[in-house]
Parts: structure tokens; C-alpha cells; sequence
């Protein structure tokens, strides 16, 4: 499962990476060819734009498994390790219920609009809202992932603080920039 894990996680890095590259050489060149030669690609806006789209929900999608995202957990912090599996169940399967309503919001705009076609691209509306049901079914497979996980005790107790505070962060950076400095 693990591996599978990585394998996707690479390929959803590679696919965010290519749709940035996509989108500057787009950018840039619609740019230079509208100040430099007074035309421009018609389409480049509009595929831009729809990069940055998936771009922004695939991003959402690395970031929520590396438990990236904002969050209070100051009252989660001072729980007792059996409550805090019991409040992280609890989190996860609302979170489930809220991508079940993406998914279902998704899926009826997705279906609306398959028959809409962008002016410029001429792509299938469904193409942009496709990304809602892309993000609510990855999301959703991670939160029954990390569900099982704490059901079956296969998380460890420092794992249940699904929040990392940028002064943690700091502080890492700043402990790990002390031992670069103590071996140089």
C-alpha cells in the first residue's frame, strides 16, 4: 500500500510540475508574441487558467497528505491519547462527509456542463469541474487510509497531532542549520 502511496504521490508531483512549466511557457510566450509581434495564441489564457486549476486542487490533494493544511488543535494537544484518536476519528469521518458533498456537487456541475465547451480551447466544461470529483475521491481515500490506521493502532501516539505550527517548523529548521553548522 505504502508504495502504491509514493508511486501516486510522485506521479501527482510530476503532473503538478508539467502543468506549471505548461503554464509559464504559455504565459510567457503569449506575452513576448503580443509586445514583440502585436499577435497572440487565443487559447493560451484559457488552458492557463485551467492549469492553474487542477494545479491548485492537485496541490491541495499533496498537501492534505502531508497534513499540511491550517488547523487549531490547541485543545486536541492537551487530550489523553485515547480521546485523541477518538476526536481524530471523528474529524476525519466529517471531513469524509463534507468531500462526500464535493463529490456530490461535483459530479451534477461535471455532468451539466459536458456538453459546454470552452470559447477558445473548445474543452468540455466538464474538464474543470471534473477536478472536484478528482480531489473529493483522493482526499477521501486518505481520510478512510488514515481512519483504518488509527482503528487497527497502526499510528503511533506522536501521529495523532495531524497539524505541524510553523514555529515547529522554525524550530526544526533552525536545530537542523545548528548541526550543518556544528559538522562544517
Amino acid at each position: 500500500m505504502e508504495k502504491i502511496s509514493r508511486y501516486l504521490e510522485t506521479l501527482l508531483n510530476i503532473f503538478m510540475a508539467v502543468a506549471l512549466g505548461l503554464m509559464v511557457i504559455l504565459v510567457f510566450g503569449n506575452v513576448v508574441l503580443r509586445y514583440l509581434f502585436n499577435s497572440g495564441i487565443t487559447w493560451s489564457e484559457e488552458m492557463s487558467r485551467y492549469l492553474f486549476i487542477w494545479l491548485t486542487f492537485l496541490g491541495a490533494i499533496g498537501a492534505f497528505k502531508a497534513k499540511e493544511h491550517l488547523g487549531v488543535d490547541m485543545l486536541v494537544r492537551r487530550l489523553p491519547v485515547k480521546a485523541k484518536k477518538v476526536v481524530l476519528v471523528f474529524s476525519d469521518l466529517l471531513m469524509l462527509f463534507v468531500l462526500f458533498l464535493v463529490l456530490e456537487g461535483s459530479w451534477k456541475m461535471t455532468v451539466i456542463n459536458m456538453d459546454s465547451k470552452a470559447p477558445a480551447t473548445g474543452l468540455p466544461l466538464s474538464f474543470v469541474y471534473g477536478t472536484g470529483i478528482v480531489v473529493s475521491l483522493a482526499m477521501g481515500l486518505i481520510l478512510i487510509n488514515n481512519v483504518f490506521k488509527i482503528l487497527l493502532n497502526k499510528v503511533r501516539d506522536e501521529d495523532l497531532i495531524v497539524i505541524s505550527e510553523s514555529e515547529e517548523l522554525v524550530d526544526y529548521q533552525e536545530i537542523s542549520v545548528g548541526k550543518e553548522e556544528k559538522q562544517a
